[in-house]
């Protein structure tokens, strides 16, 4: 019998690129997310990549009674993916509540209805944020590297998570838990059928760029160019979307086939590069042929300076590597931008 996995956030960018390779890897998926940062149409996307249409229910996970309803309507979920959350850095300053009651109170839930549900594992979508701004021997990164103060309630809320799940794990709860730290995933399907689509403003670089490309947007603002890196802008480890959602498939596999020499594992996922922002924006134009208009602003609250993460351990022990490149991430960014275009959607 096939294995069913929760993915919540199933909507969402990462999300629906992960229920993909789930299915491809021959899982059944059943999606939960409450559409605050998506729509429901992706669900359709998903079905004409794959052929195999997922189980989808609009459903909140802060609402514990309609997430308890999901997991007695679908009784053999075998392992849960937490991808729903609010996660735009620059907003979390400015509404720091919304962020900690969405962000734990949903991943409070899940672990709370995992047990009593039979639900083996789970895998948390986590963040870079947690390592700060990494001193200059703690880069690349690597998930030894001290957790440093968050910077945003944003980064704050994934800190907490990660130290939720450990104490929970810790107390003897029956469940194998790994934590995904993603550095910044980029990118949309190959076919063009599902990519990042934010509802109004992006707060991502990627969608806001592709936006400004095909003149949605005026201009692309690059939060300062100060700062102590080869080109004054911020670096970052740029990850496509598709080989981030093919790691998830390889954790999952971990929890399911009683891999794990912890109950809690922790992995980086990023290509092991620094990028900075100019870099990225080059590289989109020589690799589109599409002139930006940019122009340099002030630094953003919460930003980090750099950071790119050594991926040693998700090579090695997980059997996960990052696979394309930047200019194919970029131009399959692009492309999705172009078919929104094309279908009138934006």
């Amino acid at each position: 019998m096939k294995k069913t996995i929760l993915v919540t956030g199933g909507t969402g960018f990462i999300g629906s690129h992960t229920t993909v390779e789930l299915q491809n890897a021959g899982y059944d998926v059943v999606i939960v997310d409450n559409l605050s940062n998506s729509k429901a149409d992706v669900v359709d996307g998903i079905e004409k990549i794959t052929g195999i249409r997922p189980a989808f229910e609009e459903v909140d996970c802060c609402d514990k009674a309609a997430l308890d309803a999901v997991f007695c309507k679908y009784p053999h979920i075998s392992g849960v993916i937490h991808f729903a959350a609010s996660k735009a850095v620059g907003e979390s300053v400015e509404k720091p509540l919304k962020y900690y009651y969405n962000n734990i109170v949903s991943l409070v839930n899940l672990l709370d209805l995992m047990p009593k549900h039979n639900v083996k594992g789970i895998i948390f979508s986590s963040s870079c944020t947690v390592y700060g701004q990494p001193s200059p021997e703690n880069l690349p990164v690597t998930e030894e590297a001290p957790i440093q103060k968050a910077e945003s309630p944003y980064g704050n809320t994934k800190q907490i998570n990660e130290e939720i799940i450990e104490d929970y794990v810790k107390s003897g709860a029956p469940i194998g838990a790994i934590l995904l730290r993603y550095f910044n995933p980029i990118g949309a399907h190959p076919t063009a059928i599902i990519g990042e689509m934010p509802n109004g403003v992006p707060a991502n670089l990627i969608p806001y760029l592709t936006q400004t490309a095909i003149g949605i947007r005026k201009e692309l603002v690059v939060f300062g160019n100060d700062y102590d890196t080869p080109d004054g802008t911020c670096i970052r480890d740029f990850i496509y979307v598709v080989d981030l959602a093919k790691a998830h498939v390889c954790a999952m596999a971990r929890i399911l086939e009683g891999k794990q020499t912890d109950p809690v594992e922790i992995f980086n996922v990023g290509t092991g590069h620094g990028v900075s922002v100019m870099e990225l924006i080059n590289t989109f134009e020589k690799c589109t042929g599409v002139k930006l208009n940019y122009r340099i602003g002030p630094r953003r609250a919460g930003d980090i300076e750099k950071v790119w993460g050594n991926v040693d351990k998700a090579n090695n022990v997980l059997g996960w590597k990052s696979e394309h490149t930047l200019e194919e991430a970029l131009s399959s960014a692009w492309k999705w931008q172009l078919k929104l275009r094309e279908e009138g959607i934006m």
